[in-house]
């Protein structure tokens, strides 16, 4: 193997998938201190801003301890590279997190003991379903008092429809914690709740060891013998190929909070979470060990630094090694790009990126030529595909404090609107921005960040529409003839593409009887 395709081999890109509260920030937290990235781990809740969870970074997220944008932060650990990139959590951010799954080749699913699977949770499984991504599950928090474990495994195998196979197993659960044993090595992991952030050491121990007893308890030996005895015989055994297929996903069981399993959970990702794998572009798939450099814009994000007004496309390597002042083929608009200051990433924090290679995660920095979808290669023209943009679910106007900035105004929205966060339709009869969003809290967002990134003052209210769908037609007199009729409402999106809002359900349905040549769609797949 030469030293390129080793270097891609040793490359583990993945997300983390959870309910809001479930534990996520702080799994990320405790896996870069396994990892040596950092090396204090903030708890979400702790006062002062050195202690705040590194990967959440915008002023919102750090007021309201949610994960508000998908941070990418990549760190080393046992001669691998691991690229972890963190979705937002909160349920009116999937369109962000949607893209951020299209970058990975793997998932971590965490679970709140107490709660297992919630609506989040399944919506976002769903999206990793879609792309037969592997997943791994972290059952949070089983220092405090949860459902049983068993329980816990039967709700993943009917709700999601996986096999599953316990790798580790919890030696009781809450106030009688007393550690996890790994199935694979045979050995306990002991729970020392006053260790803090120090990582706990493993003792090895066959459950036949009469030694057993006298580290856990009598009681809780003969339980955990029990279990395990069930465990063996009502799970299959792992298969790395069906857990790579997506059809059964391996359970460690922990708490993040107390850094207790995590070790665990990253020996499981770096022995069976599967290197860079091949993408899905027209005319053809590209496989992770070609020599030529692709790569595809999952995400933009604009003022990480506040004091430069800067931008960032995130690009996703899938072939190649990248090397720093490459010039790439901006497929889209056929210019080259020369790369001078590519960064990588931990979390705000970054470095310059002299070298990367397929699976690896590099910022460009850009003043808006690059977008979500876009196709950066050596020459060749692919498209990556599978990257959409979703038809909004909440419309609003916006308003504007002081009529005199409308022109920064127009510049902020179409920033925002450009990392793909919210959308921005201009009417064609002329009439006020109308803003459209996955979810309600972004308004929220766009409000505050339209205030801290911009100095407007600005606010959102009631726009007579309630949905939008794109329109396209083979006879482009059709739709011409459809505009027209329906002129009120009727807009551009900020690629000048057409869009219908309708007002509500039935004046959708009835423009679709009046015109069925027109096709009208919720999904843009970028170009």
């Amino acid at each position: 193997m030469d030293a390129h395709s080793d270097a891609v081999q040793r490359r583990r890109t993945f997300a983390i998938i959870s309910h809001p509260d479930a534990g996520k920030t702080t799994l990320t937290e405790k896996l870069l201190l396994f990892g040596g990235a950092i090396q204090l781990a903030g708890a979400v809740r702790a006062r002062g801003e050195q202690r705040r969870a590194r990967s959440d970074w915008m002023a919102i997220e750090r007021q309201r301890g949610i994960s508000v944008t998908a941070s990418v932060m990549t760190f080393e650990h046992r001669g691998l590279t691991f690229n972890l990139l963190d979705t937002p959590g909160h349920e009116d951010f999937s369109e962000d997190t949607y893209r951020t799954l299209t970058a990975v080749d793997s998932a971590v699913m965490v679970l709140d003991a107490a709660k297992g699977i919630e609506t989040q949770t399944r919506k976002l499984f769903e999206v990793c379903r879609l792309r037969d991504v592997p997943i791994i599950t972290f059952v949070n928090k089983v220092d405090r008092e949860g459902r049983e474990p068993f329980d816990l495994l039967d709700e993943i195998e009917k709700t999601l429809a996986l096999d599953v196979t316990p790798l580790t197993w919890p030696i009781g659960m809450g106030r009688d914690l007393r550690g996890c044993y790994d199935l694979v090595n045979d050995r306990v992991l002991l729970f020392d709740p006053g260790r803090g952030d120090q990582i706990n050491e493993a003792v090895a121990m066959s459950l036949a060891d009469p030694g057993l007893d006298g580290l856990v308890g009598g009681p809780a030996a003969a339980k955990l013998r029990e279990e395990v005895e069930l465990v063996r015989a009502a799970c299959p055994p792992f298969s790395l190929e069906a857990y790579r297929a997506g059809h059964l996903t391996p359970v460690f069981f922990g708490s993040a909070l107390r850094n207790f399993g995590v070790g665990e959970l990253l020996g499981g990702l770096a022995d069976l979470a599967p290197p860079p794998q091949s993408c899905p572009a027209e005319p053809r798939a590209v496989a992770a060990d070609e020599g030529a450099v692709t790569g595809f814009v999952f995400k933009i994000q604009a003022n990480m630094d506040p004091n430069h007004r800067d931008r960032i496309a995130f690009v996703r390597l899938v072939s190649g090694r990248f090397r720093r002042g490459m010039k790439l083929k901006h497929v889209r608009t056929g210019k080259l790009l020369a790369v001078y200051n590519p960064v990588l990433f931990l979390a705000r924090e970054r470095e310059l990126a002299d070298e990367a290679v397929a699976g690896d995660i590099i910022g460009i920095p850009n003043h808006g030529a690059l977008r979500i979808g876009d196709t950066l290669t050596e020459g060749e023209d692919l498209r990556f595909t599978g990257i959409p943009s979703f038809a909004p679910e909440v419309l609003r106007r916006i308003r504007l404090d002081d009529p005199m900035r409308a022109k920064q105004l127009r510049r902020a929205l179409e920033d925002l609107a450009e990392e793909g966060v919210s959308q921005v339709f201009k009417p064609l009869n002329g009439a006020t921005w109308i803003v459209g969003v996955v979810g309600q809290l972004q308004f929220d967002v766009l409000v505050a960040r339209i205030a801290a990134e911009y100095s407007i003052k600005a606010g959102f209210e009631e726009a007579p529409y309630e949905t939008a769908r794109w329109v396209h037609a083979d006879d482009q007199t059709v739709l011409k003839r459809f505009a027209e009729a329906n002129g009120a409402n009727m807009a551009e999106d900020r690629d000048g593409a057409l869009v219908y809002l309708a007002r509500n359900a039935w004046q959708l349905g009835r423009a679709q009887e009046d015109f069925p040549a027109v096709r009208f769609s919720a999904t843009r797949e970028q170009h």
